[in-house]
């Protein structure tokens, strides 16, 4: 996305991504994460630029997109991803483990958890990253929501988001699931998606 186009060209009105804190990362940054980093508060919060975030669910889009619903998997270890990767899986039809992941249920077949993904997306690399160290061993490619304290080596494609808000983690997989939706041609268009973001979101 080139700096010159506007804000029309947002996946959603970007006051929804600002009002939602998509944005917001933390009062550390990675060096990994210092491309995505737009600046720096006054008091001290990292801020992420939402053209790099809004661009970046289009590439994850894309790339779920080539894969059959039972060749993805998505996972959160975070209490707050947890219904927005339900919801996901729920309409998407991909495999989730929302909560705990069971060390080996990618490397062990003998588990009755076992499952063989094609794709593997994290909500948090930090939180996540016993199934990340399964897909790095599997050679399971990984899409991340990175926030700007997290490393990103065995990331193959960042998302860098607020991966840690409530709304903000409804937001990005809202917008995923409508995204590849529209691209797999199972909504005409955007209006036809009738979920709301609020059915993404953790309840309190």
């Amino acid at each position: 996305m080139s700096d010159n186009q506007n804000a029309q060209d947002l996946l959603i009105d970007e006051d929804v991504y600002l009002t939602s804190g998509v944005h917001i990362g933390t009062q550390q940054k990675s060096a990994d994460m210092k491309e995505f980093i737009f600046k720096v508060r006054s008091d001290g919060l990292y801020v992420l630029d939402i053209k790099n975030t809004d661009e970046r669910i289009r590439i994850a889009a894309n790339m779920i997109s080539r894969y059959d619903p039972e060749e993805v998997l998505v996972v959160s270890a975070r209490q707050y991803g947890q219904k927005p990767v339900r919801m996901f899986s729920d309409i998407i039809g991909c495999n989730a483990f929302p909560g705990r992941f069971v060390p080996g249920t990618l490397t062990n077949p003998s588990l009755d958890v076992y499952v063989e993904p094609k794709i593997l997306i994290v909500t948090d690399p930090a939180a996540d990253q016993q199934a990340l160290r399964e897909a790095v061993t599997s050679r399971i490619p990984v899409i991340g929501l990175c926030d700007a304290n997290n490393e990103t080596k065995y990331v193959d494609l960042v998302v860098p988001s607020n991966n840690k808000g409530r709304r903000s983690l409804a937001i990005v997989y809202w917008l995923l699931t409508r995204e590849v939706l529209k691209i797999k041609g199972a909504i005409g268009s955007y209006s036809d998606f009738k979920v709301e973001v609020k059915d993404f979101e953790a309840t309190l």
